[in-house]
């Protein structure tokens, strides 16, 4: 083989493995710019504090307002984990914490009152599919799908999700979910 053709093999070989190698990193980079942890502090306090896996909080900020504390949905759901007004009054009252000590819009109550009621639903449904079905379509809806044998073969889970929407909801969680895990790895999984 002449010099002129090793040299420019070397050097093809070199580059295919410096795209292989930092390929992945840039994909990881780019995919974080997809996928990112805004208000981390937040939502670390959030989850710690109702006992919940960050990367599922930021899967359902990314799925409910794509990190827009100011989104208002058409059903009225507001900040960045979409509470309804009346859902935010609740599970605040429920904590004990009174409407004149928080504002819905605020980052840091909206977060805490959507990891409470994450926390609640995980908790009453004991499975996350349902647990986040309740938080798109309520819990009175799940919990009649879960008494119909049409949506619920064990009133516990549901094998069919009859709202659209909450059904691309949930499957769209679940999707961020395993990617916030690829990417930021933790040990913590919810079931």
């Amino acid at each position: 083989m002449k010099k002129g053709c090793f040299s420019f093999t070397i050097i093809i070989l070199l580059l295919a493995l410096i795209v292989v190698f930092a390929g992945r990193n840039i994909i990881d980079a780019v995919l974080r710019q997809m996928y990112p942890r805004s208000y981390e502090e937040l939502v670390q306090n959030g989850a710690a504090n109702f006992s919940l896996d960050e990367n599922l909080v930021y899967a359902l900020i990314k799925a409910e307002s794509k990190f827009d504390k100011d989104a208002v949905s058409h059903a009225g759901a507001v900040g960045l984990m979409q509470l309804t007004p009346e859902t935010f009054k609740w599970i605040n009252e429920k904590q004990g914490i009174t409407e004149e000590n928080t504002d819905i819009y605020d980052p840091q109550d909206n977060i805490d009152a959507g990891c409470a009621l994450l926390r609640l639903l995980l908790d009453h449904y004991g499975n996350l599919e349902t647990a986040l079905s309740a938080y798109n379509a309520g819990m009175g809806n799940v919990s009649s799908w879960l008494q119909n044998e049409q949506y619920s073969s064990d009133g516990m889970t549901l094998h069919t999700i009859p709202f659209p929407e909450t059904r691309e909801y949930t499957k769209r969680v679940q999707e961020n979910y395993s990617m916030y895990q690829s990417l930021y790895s933790t040990d913590t999984v919810i079931q």
